[in-house]
Order: C-alpha cells, then structure tokens, then sequence
C-alpha cells in the first residue's frame, strides 16, 4: 500500500511518514495541492491520500476538485479548522473522512486502515466467531440463522465493522449514515444502537459506548 501525504508542515509530513512506514506502506510527499497532482500524474499506484486543506499554491479543496475529477483514490481530509462548514464542505467535495488538527497519529492510522478497508472489493462477507455480514445479501446472520434487522441497523453494523476500534462520535454517525440532511439528535443514534444491540443478542457487547462522545466496534 502507498500513502500520498500532502501537507506545507514538514514536521506534520514526517510524523504521518514515520508512523506509515512502521505499518510496511510506502510514502510519497507532497507540500501543496499542485505538487500532489503531479505525484499523482507520475505514480499510478497510490492508494489513498492525506490531504491539508490550508497550503499555498494550490490549497486542499481545489486539490480534492481535481483528484476526483481524474482519480477513485481515497482521500481523509486533515485540518487546523473544525468548522462544520469546512467538514461539510469537505464530504461534498467526496472526502472519505476528516481529521481535526492536532491529531493522534494513532487514531490516523487507525482512520487509514479503515478507509483502505472500505475501499477493498475483493471481499464479500465479514466473519467474526459466528456473527457473518453478507455484503452481496445484504443480511447478517448468527449461528447460521439469519436475524432481521432494519436497513439502519444493518447500515450502522457494516459501519462500524468497516471502522473497527475507532472510537465514532455521534455526529459521525448521524453524518455518514442518515446524511447531512437529516434533520434528528443524538437520541435517533442511541435508539437505534439499543435496537442493533438487541438484535445482535449474545455480541451485543461488540458496540462499546464511548463516554461523552459514541461508540465503537471492539472485536473481544
């Protein structure tokens, strides 16, 4: 796997390198949007971007403009600004995910596996002890036996497994699954959590809730 990271901080460049290269990926750099577009135009075997919104030259925006008119490349989107204009902004342009400045260099690598996983199609199913997600059925069963879920449960199970470890905000949640549109609360999320809890049974104890914050997926 190759990274892309784009950023005008070299110090910012070198901890995302290092931490990368400890993973086994392979790294390319970039200090502005235009420079990362001709990485990209001279190597055709980059696997996912990390993109500064701030940078001269050409800034993290109209980079994104650009990427996704000639690439599929995942792309996390990384910035010293946690407006919601800039994080919607962000996912209209087709941003993966959005990490806020200062970042833990461990939970970005957790981000980054977790997008290269939801990127990957060359698995059909999730198998965790007995509990099996079908992606092409679109149905998750225990023990064999299929268990009935609502669209939203099902949706909110792939999502988290698709994330898995990563501790997912609420507002995450209500984002990625409901949409930026969705006009609910917090209380939509937990109700919801409560009923895929239920419907899960004995690995209901997979979706942990993370005080003050959400939830995430812990394989025991």
């Amino acid at each position: 796997m190759k990274v892309l990271i784009v950023d005008d901080e070299y110090g910012i460049r070198e901890v995302i390198k290092e931490y990368c290269l400890n993973e086994g990926y392979e790294v390319e750099e970039a200090e502005d949007g235009l420079e990362a577009l001709q990485v990209l135009e001279k190597d055709k075997n980059i696997d996912i971007i990390i993109l500064d919104i701030m940078m001269p030259k050409m800034d993290g925006y109209t980079a994104l403009e650009n990427i996704r008119k000639q690439y599929k490349i995942p792309v996390i989107m990384l910035s010293a600004r946690a407006d919601e204009y800039d994080k919607l902004q962000s996912f209209n342009l087709g941003v993966d995910d959005y990490v806020t400045k200062p970042f833990s260099p461990k939970e970005l690598l957790a981000r980054i596996k977790a997008v290269l996983s939801r990127n990957k199609v060359d698995s059909d199913e999730y198998t965790y002890k007995t509990l099996k997600i079908d992606y092409l059925g679109h149905t998750i069963s225990i023990d064999g036996k299929e268990i009935k879920v609502t669209p939203k449960e099902y949706e909110l199970l792939c999502f988290f497994v698709q994330n898995k470890g990563i501790a997912l905000s609420r507002e995450t949640l209500l984002s990625k699954i409901w949409g930026y549109d969705f006009f609910g609360d917090d209380r939509t999320v937990d109700s919801h959590i409560k009923m895929l809890r239920n419907s899960l049974g004995e690995y209901r104890d997979l979706i942990v809730t993370v005080r003050s914050m959400g939830y995430k997926y812990e394989e025991k």
